[in-house]
């Protein structure tokens, strides 16, 4: 049985970590930083590539019950104990994550949003709930997805310019053809820039790049690529890409930004 994917020793370079995909290794290094391993998979889940584990402590701590505290004390004029009870708050529940390991950031999940194991693509890190059909008929479709990635052929390349590369294979990706070759929006029809300017993601200078896309079918969507130096320590930027349905059905654009600037490192956490 070969080890689940996650960072280990490479066996060529000890003082270096490798990481390996499941199957083979890969060109991926960094330095130690002590960053979890990712935990084995359950029985019976598929060998992927990529370890995308989802934090649910939310949904966890959503169950627990407000603690009920019972507070004595001595009414000072009549000498009598008061007995009534009062509600006593328990802590507020953290935000859910993703954590994409590979890349070692995590990534916050919005409400309606959920971790993915989307089949198709392995870089897909979280999607809206639910699917529906395709506005051209071609299959099923989703009003959300995100995507964390190692941009190849990228070392050394400012973030703008990798932002600038990316978002148009992100929206044809998003809203042109699916890898079957379908379109399942009926294709693009046109684009534009409504938002692009550097940005700190995960502590570090990064730059995005929103378009505006509309298509033949449907009401398009939203489209960006934000890139930004990795945390690992790897020359190769990352790229997370973001796709949102517009029209009334989709999420709100304002996820876009609460996932943006909620990217950390793996281990950070938020100010309180």
């Amino acid at each position: 049985m070969t080890p689940p994917p996650g960072w280990y020793a490479d066996p060529h370079a000890p003082h270096l970590e490798r990481w390996w995909d499941g199957r083979a290794w890969t060109e991926h290094r960094r330095t130690p930083s002590g960053l979890p391993a990712p935990p084995p998979p359950a029985a019976g889940a598929s060998g992927r590539a990529r370890a995308v584990a989802l934090t649910s402590a939310a949904a966890v701590l959503a169950t627990a019950i407000v603690c009920g505290a019972t507070v004595l004390r001595t009414d000072e004029a009549s000498g009598r104990a008061d007995t009534r009870v009062r509600t006593v708050p328990g802590p507020a529940a953290p935000p859910a994550v993703v954590v994409d390991q590979l890349n070692g950031i995590s990534l916050p999940v919005p409400a309606g949003w959920t971790g993915s194991s989307y089949p198709a693509q392995d870089d897909v890190v979280m999607t809206t709930a639910g699917t529906y059909a395709c506005p051209a008929r071609t299959g099923r479709c989703r009003h959300g997805q995100v995507i964390s990635r190692t941009a190849g052929g990228a070392d050394g390349a400012s973030p703008r310019t990798v932002a600038e590369r990316d978002v148009p294979e992100a929206a044809e990706a998003a809203y042109g053809h699916d890898p079957g070759g379908r379109r399942p929006f009926g294709g693009i029809r046109s684009q534009r820039v409504v938002k692009a300017g550097r940005v700190a993601v995960a502590g570090r200078d990064g730059y995005l790049v929103r378009w505006r896309v509309r298509t033949a079918d449907g009401p398009g969507g939203y489209v960006q690529s934000v890139a930004f130096p990795s945390a690992t320590g790897i020359p190769a930027p990352v790229v997370v890409r973001l796709v949102l349905d517009a029209g009334p059905d989709g999420p709100p654009l304002s996820d876009m930004d609460a996932i943006t600037s909620g990217i950390r490192p793996v281990g950070d956490q938020p100010a309180g």
